[in-house]
């Protein structure tokens, strides 16, 4: 198994105000899996997925990637692993401002050892013809295309994606998730990816439905709905 998640426990806070976020959950992923994890704000999906990405630790349970620990390891190797294995795509593009879209995207390539190559990535963005310019030169469709970019370029075993459209309007959310689509079929990353819209779980491999801290649902799409196709 790539990514086995076992018996996760997460809390914030203590006295009056210790909430317990995530309340032990088991999750198997897949290598080149897509997988959506849904649920209200505040069932956990986010911290979820930060704790997958070593962001966050658990107060207990393991999660093993490619049969090693994250838990196992110490701040210099975590650091490490999460430099060469893992992807990140947040709501907010933390684009370097100074840099134009293609340094920026360099910059990710910088921290693999087998990093894509960038003029081909740029095309597939559809970023090739704006690499010079600036992030506020762009739109915010092209700034979430270069994150993703600079996310990609390392080729992480796994990429993490927090709300990746949530700032975005109704068509440009569509092409964000066709390329995200697109790059998990051409370069096979899996993918972990946190939202509160519905309709995305109908394009992915498998859908994780999180209340209350615990997974209300884990089921395998038997049909996939293309990211094209899909409507909210």
């Amino acid at each position: 198994m790539f990514l086995e998640i076992k018996g996760i426990k997460k809390s914030f806070g203590a006295g009056e105000s210790y909430v317990d976020v995530l309340k032990g959950i088991d999750l198997e992923i897949e290598k080149g899996e897509f997988c959506v994890l849904l649920g209200p704000s505040g069932s956990g999906k986010s911290t979820l997925l930060n704790i997958i990405g070593g962001i966050d630790g658990a107060d207990a349970g393991s999660i093993t990637i490619q049969g090693e620990q994250l838990g196992d390891m110490k701040e210099k190797k975590l650091s490490l692993y999460r430099r060469k294995h893992l992807g990140y795509i947040f709501q907010m593009y933390n684009l370097i401002p100074n840099l134009t879209v293609r340094e920026n995207i360099e910059v990710g390539a910088y921290l693999s050892d087998r990093p894509l190559d960038v003029d081909e990535l740029l095309e597939t963005l559809g970023l090739y013809e704006h690499q010079r310019k600036l992030p506020n030169q762009l739109s915010g469709g092209q700034q979430q295309r270069t994150a993703i970019g600079r996310a990609i370029v390392k080729n992480p075993d796994i990429l993490l994606c927090d709300e990746p459209t949530g700032a975005l309007d109704y068509n440009t959310s569509k092409e964000i998730l066709k390329l995200i689509e697109t790059l998990n079929h051409k370069y096979g990353n899996t993918i972990v990816m946190v939202t509160h819209n519905d309709a995305i779980k109908d394009m992915a491999d498998r859908v994780v439905k999180l209340r209350d801290g615990m997974i209300r649902r884990n089921y395998q799409n038997e049909q996939k709905i293309p990211a094209a196709d899909l409507e909210w």
